[in-house]
């Protein structure tokens, strides 16, 4: 199995053989939380006017949504995985969730353009990622790491990849190093500084939780729509 490294939107774009595409602060982090608390259905939407169409047009529909951080306009919640933990069951058991983000949903997106199957990555999915990807066995695997808004690469995005390279590979990953690498940078920063209230101090404590679930996040395309599948490691059924 060869495993490459990729960044940003370029990344996406140029991906190739079996993808996973990482956003840890915040899109794939919130999305294993929309299952947690018993979404029936998550559709990924990069175009944010679609998105909000969908739940003008649909309004029993929940739209999370952000773009570069600032929540959509409409949407019942931002990109953020404490907002989500603080609404629960009440908000997602068995509702569609339709998710729009500036970095991971569009570099997904992109990804998929160029093949049939995308796996979103966290911290907080990795080892149930490594563990499928092991399962499929593919030739080739392409890690993108989408960082700030798909522009820039991001420590924590890099250091994901490297979590998951270790965990295919063996390739040496070094966790404190990892975890004051991603602290005392401005992308985790900007929100420990409170100063944004779209930003709660909270989101990276979640986010950067490693394998909190045994799931795996797979993005396929149905017909005009990229959906969401939750695969359990444990029976292997979506």
């Amino acid at each position: 199995m060869q495993v490459i490294r990729r960044s940003c939107a370029k990344g996406a774009r140029e991906a190739s053989g079996l993808v996973v595409i990482i956003d840890v602060f915040r899109a794939f982090s919130c999305e294993p939380l929309f299952f947690h608390f018993g979404a029936a259905r998550v559709i990924l939407e990069a175009d944010a006017a679609r998105a909000l169409a969908t739940k003008i047009n649909h309004p029993k529909v929940v739209l999370v949504g952000e773009v570069d951080e600032v929540p959509l306009d409409g949407a019942d919640l931002g990109n953020s995985p404490s907002e989500i933990i603080l609404k629960g069951e009440r908000l997602f058991k068995d509702k569609t969730v339709i998710h729009r983000t500036t970095a991971g949903v569009t570099g997904a997106t992109a990804a998929l353009d160029r093949t049939d199957e995308v796996i979103l990555g966290s911290f907080m999915t990795a080892k149930a990622v490594v563990n499928y990807i092991k399962g499929k066995t593919p030739s080739l695997v392409t890690l993108v790491a989408m960082g700030d808004r798909a522009e820039h690469k991001a420590f924590e995005d890099e250091a994901c990849a490297d979590y998951i390279e270790h965990l295919l590979t063996g390739k040496p990953y070094d966790p404190v190093s990892s975890l004051s690498g991603i602290v005392f940078q401005s992308t985790a920063q900007k929100f420990i500084t409170g100063s944004k209230p779209y930003l709660p101090r909270e989101d990276p404590i979640f986010c950067l939780q490693r394998d909190l679930f045994d799931f795996v996040l797979v993005a396929r395309k149905e017909e005009h729509l990229l959906v969401v599948f939750k695969i359990d490691q444990c029976s292997s059924k979506r």
